[in-house]
């Protein structure tokens, strides 16, 4: 928890939003969980005018308080010190204090009360205690004014910020100063130490102390002498600030060590020096030695736990907790300063070990930067001997074994633009470092950058260097871009290509891909041999069945539904899409599907049985589907196996690609549909598809029936009426074929649907029928037709 009016201390930050500052921290990294302020609605200064006894109790108070406004509040407080004349806090209703309780008018025993007269502690300002109960509610001074806000009078509007911090970042953002550091380089500008100055005075005391380190693990060890202290109370910032920070204050002396331990980081402790007498000795701790430690536990250490001792006896267990036996008291005058540097790896281990997570060992397991630690017990001498009356004795007891090489890391501007992945100027990477107060050098364009102490979770190589700068810079401003490189699309090719989206297709519109053998019997190779191609036969073939090179696939269709039929299966979709290969071996994809069977089956109105409209309707559905829309046509032909009277010839362009039909009855006599086309027809004539945008004008729509010769096919009729329509007919539909009842024989009714369309405008019904009629003229007198119910 950091304290923004702590932080002000160091840095000025009087003109800042600290909700939007907020916001930039978290930005630069350093994530601000949660802003705490202490601004409650509705609470009020107000002065008791009357207080008389309960009706119905011993022990509350009926107030008349005056709030500001032109009536007085009547309010029942059962505080031991309320009375009258006395200036309060008052939380009128519609007040919500902490823990969500809300303030209401309501009757207490009877009597109407309409607010609350508040204590410090129930407005979340001070720790709950048994004393700060026995207090009653807050006495404000003579001057408060009425119907003010007793938090801004009081001084106590506070802003704190919850940290979420990285467990990679170290040590600094735990204290103030090092906080403040961070808001300065966001804010670019100065952070000012606090003071550190105090008087010595010359005494023989600190000569007579001595010192030892015995272990390894300390590297540095700072002690000095105050006397003359008084134990007291602390002024009220310093417990405000303690409190702010979760602490509670105990007496001056305690205070100041968690006040410095909270300011620059680094933990104190404070020994009675008379009862730890002359001699220190630091030393890793026997196995299964004890200690009671402040809390007044024995606690059982073991040789990797660092020991403070006064020669002989542990009286502090090194950076998590002092010893009871040295503890400072009310008695205590004279106390023995230590601040000092342990093994970070240690101490984590020992305060896990003992289950003792203590302030202290928070901020040493993550290190410490050796330059607050003379500055820390600088700054206790001053607070102690400005709070505690405490006079200060000359020298210091000290043991220094701390690397001190100063770490420093070069690098180009072309590197950290490399690990950001953008380009930064070189000024603005000046401009950075400068904000984070970090010393360069450039030379010749390479930096040379000295990383502060107080730094410690920053290594001295480009990436660390890279990290800070780009977060001063700005994640937010940085842009995202895709990586620079020579890519090539994926995607199907030739056939390839085209098959996958064939068979794509024929799935959606319910028909199962098979795979079958090129290879085939000589009976299977001779039906179906519409094309009549000289086929190629195996000089050694494994079986008679797989002696010859396929020109179609039908054949092996129906063998795949010869295989189904026998096992009950009533309903067959399947379709092949395969290469076939001539005498010559030049080869041919083709498609390849058959059908049997009821399309779509339902129990209650009837199933759609597969015959050959349907089965040409699927055909037509695929060729629409690759854009070949009014290029293909069938043609009536006499196939080999295929129903003379129910088969055809597909032609695309006037040019035979396949053919459609129902398979012969001297081949089935179960109603088999089948259909091929080529593969290879298909990828000559398709071309790329090209929008055209649907029109914005309504169209018309006309019906009309021609009676016509039964050899006459709808194909010549639609042909007709295409060329009469001209551009305005945009579509023609057949929706009936009829024959019987008033129908001579040897003729048939094909009704139509036209319809009518013009992109840049909507037509005129008289327009419409002109060429209406002009189709229907046409039609007659080509076709020798007779339009149906004149």
């Amino acid at each position: 928890m950091i304290s923004l009016e702590w932080v002000k201390d160091y840095i000025d930050i009087s003109d800042e939003d600290l909700h939007e500052l907020a916001v930039k921290i978290t930005e630069a990294g350093i994530n601000v969980e949660k802003v705490i302020t202490n601004e409650i609605d509705h609470l009020v200064i107000g002065q008791v005018k009357e207080c008389k006894m309960h009706p119905d109790s011993d022990h509350l108070h009926v107030c008349m308080v005056d709030v500001g406004k032109s009536d007085l509040q009547q309010i029942v407080c059962g505080a031991p010190n309320v009375r009258e004349d006395l200036k309060v806090i008052v939380a009128l209703p519609g007040t919500i204090l902490p823990g969500e309780f809300i303030i209401k008018e309501s009757k207490i025993r009877g009597v109407e009360s309409c607010g609350m007269l508040c204590a410090l502690y129930e407005l979340g300002l001070e720790e709950k205690t048994d004393e700060a109960y026995a207090r009653g509610i807050y006495e404000l001074d003579n001057d408060a004014p009425i119907g003010e806000n007793p938090i801004d009078y009081l001084g106590l509007n506070k802003t704190l910020y919850e940290l979420d911090i990285h467990k990679h970042r170290n040590n600094d953002c735990y204290y103030h100063i090092g906080f403040a550091y961070e808001i300065a380089a966001i804010l670019n500008k100065k952070v000012v130490l606090p003071d550190t100055t105090y008087q010595e005075v010359e005494d023989s005391l600190l000569s007579s102390i001595s010192l030892e380190v015995q272990t390894e693990k300390c590297p540095y060890y700072l002690a000095k002498v105050v006397r003359d202290v008084k134990i007291g109370d602390s002024p009220s910032f310093i417990k405000r600030r303690l409190m702010d920070a979760g602490m509670r204050s105990i007496n001056n002396v305690v205070d100041i060590s968690n006040y410095v331990m909270l300011e620059f980081g680094q933990p104190l402790h404070f020994f009675d020096q008379k009862l730890l007498g002359n001699s220190i000795l630091v030393r890793d701790a026997k196995e299964r030695e004890s200690i009671e430690t402040l809390d007044g536990k024995m606690r059982t250490l073991s040789s990797s736990d660092i020991v403070i001792t006064d020669g002989n006896r542990p009286v502090a267990i090194a950076g998590v907790m002092g010893g009871a036996t040295t503890e400072v008291s009310e008695s205590t005058d004279t106390i023995l300063i230590e601040s000092a540097i342990f093994d970070p790896v240690s101490i984590r281990y020992t305060s896990a070990n003992l289950d003792l997570r203590s302030e202290a060992s928070i901020r040493y397991g993550k290190g410490l930067n050796y330059e607050y630690t003379k500055l820390a017990m600088d700054r206790a001498c001053h607070l102690l001997e400005k709070y505690a009356g405490a006079t200060v004795l000359s020298g210091m007891v000290s043991y220094d074994k701390v690397d001190k090489q100063e770490k420093t890391v070069t690098f180009t501007p072309e590197e950290v633009d490399k690990m950001l992945g953008i380009r930064i100027t070189e000024e603005d990477m000046k401009h950075e470092l400068e904000r984070l107060d970090f010393p360069y050098q450039v030379k010749n364009g390479t930096f040379t950058v000295s990383i502060p102490k107080r730094r410690l979770d920053i290594e001295p190589n480009v990436n660390d260097i890279a990290e800070e700068i780009g977060r001063l810079y700005g994640y937010q401003n940085l842009v995202s871009t895709l990586p620079k490189t020579r890519v090539r699309k994926g995607k199907y090719v030739g056939d390839v290509y085209y098959r996958k989206m064939i068979s794509k297709r024929l799935r959606s519109l319910g028909l199962s891909e098979v795979k079958t053998y090129t290879l085939v019997s000589p009976t299977m190779a001779e039906s179906f041999d519409y094309e009549g191609k000289e086929k190629a036969s195996l000089p050694n073939p494994m079986s008679s069945d797989k002696s010859i090179v396929r020109t179609t696939l039908i054949p092996s269709l129906m063998n795949v539904y010869d295989y189904n039929k026998t096992r009950k299966v009533s309903d067959v979709f399947i379709y092949e899409i395969a290469k076939t290969y001539d005498r010559k071996y030049q080869e041919e994809s083709k498609i390849a599907f058959l059908m049997k069977g009821n399309y779509l089956s339902n129990s209650w109105q009837g199933s759609m049985k597969v015959d050959f409209y349907l089965m040409k309707g699927i055909l037509e559905n695929l060729l629409d589907y690759l854009g070949l829309h009014n290029r293909y046509q069938f043609e009536v032909g006499e196939i080999s196996s295929l129903h003379p009277g129910v088969s055809c010839n597909i032609l695309l362009d006037r040019e035979r690609i396949g053919v459609l039909g129902k398979v012969h009855p001297s081949v089935s006599k179960d109603e088999v549909y089948v259909c091929e086309i080529s593969l290879n027809a298909l990828m000559k004539k398709i071309k790329p598809l090209k929008y055209k945008e649907a029109s914005k004008y309504p169209g018309i729509s006309k019906d009309l029936a021609f009676i016509v010769d039964k050899n006459t096919t709808s194909d010549e009729i639609s042909s007709i009426m295409k060329k009469a329509g001209g551009r305005l007919l945009q579509s023609i539909d057949i929706f009936d074929v009829y024959t019987g009842e008033n129908v001579e024989d040897g003729k048939k009714s094909i009704a139509f649907s036209l319809n009518f369309a013009d992109q840049s405008r909507t037509l005129t019904d008289e327009e419409v029928m002109e060429i209406f009629n002009h189709i229907i003229e046409k039609v007659e007198s080509s076709l020798n037709a007779e339009l149906r119910d004149k």
